[in-house]
């Protein structure tokens, strides 16, 4: 009877009856990470192809006054910018009402690597995370990179909260290996038209839409869940 007791309980064992099952793989975790890349790339792309910000910004600024060029030059060299810097935009940049300084064309030419890497992975992420939805029963990474995206978001929405200087410089700090997006207006006057505040405005933006995906997917996983289909 002991030899019994003690094949069941090992038989019991191998097949995890009676033990807490795993709640995330490790795949999970994985497509969770991907996820969480895909929404944030998502949300910078969004708001830098939302150009309708710059030009509330305008007038809630006061572009044109504090930079003393007319709203329609601020509005076209912001246009030519953006064109820049997305898939399929332009290949150089020029301003047609002001000069750029080679360092300036470097910085550009960096900051423009960085969004279009963004934008193909978002485009990218997008559809890998379609498939998985589709043919992945498992929803568990849905839920975990509400997490893991909460928690990056609410870092950088404290470090702007707290001090936006530190934070906008230390993101440059991060992203580049040079000092080249310290703007002179005299050789960039590019750098008149957009303000300190704009970019305080982008963040608050792309943290905003974070949140709102993060949220979206949250929404979704529960009802799966509710469903049994998670």
């Amino acid at each position: 009877m002991w030899y019994n007791n003690r094949k069941e309980i090992l038989d019991n064992f191998k097949r995890g009856k009676g033990l807490k099952e795993k709640k995330y793989t490790a795949g999970d975790f994985i497509i969770a990470a991907l996820c969480s890349l895909t929404v944030i790339c998502l949300a910078v792309s969004i708001t830098v192809w939302f150009r309708p910000l710059y030009y509330l910004d305008m007038k809630l600024l006061d572009i044109p006054e504090q930079s003393g060029y007319s709203g329609e030059i601020c509005r076209e060299n912001y246009d030519v910018l953006i064109d820049y810097n997305v898939i399929g935009g332009s290949s150089e940049l020029e301003f047609p009402d002001m000069q750029i300084s080679e360092h300036g064309r470097i910085h550009f030419e960096e900051v423009k690597r960085i969004f279009i890497f963004m934008q193909i992975e978002a485009l990218a992420g997008i559809a890998v995370l379609a498939a998985v939805y589709f043919r992945k029963k498992r929803k568990g990474w849905m839920h975990l990179n509400g997490f893991v995206t909460a928690v990056i978001a609410a870092s950088v929405l404290l470090a702007v909260v707290i001090d936006w200087d530190w934070a906008f410089e230390t993101m440059h700090s991060l992203l580049f290996d040079n000092d080249y997006w310290l703007f002179n207006p005299k050789t960039d006057p590019v750098i008149k038209i957009l303000p300190d505040e704009f970019f305080m405005h982008c963040g608050i933006m792309i943290i905003g839409l974070t949140a709102a995906f993060t949220a979206g997917l949250e929404a979704l996983y529960r009802r799966k869940k509710k469903d049994g289909k998670a």
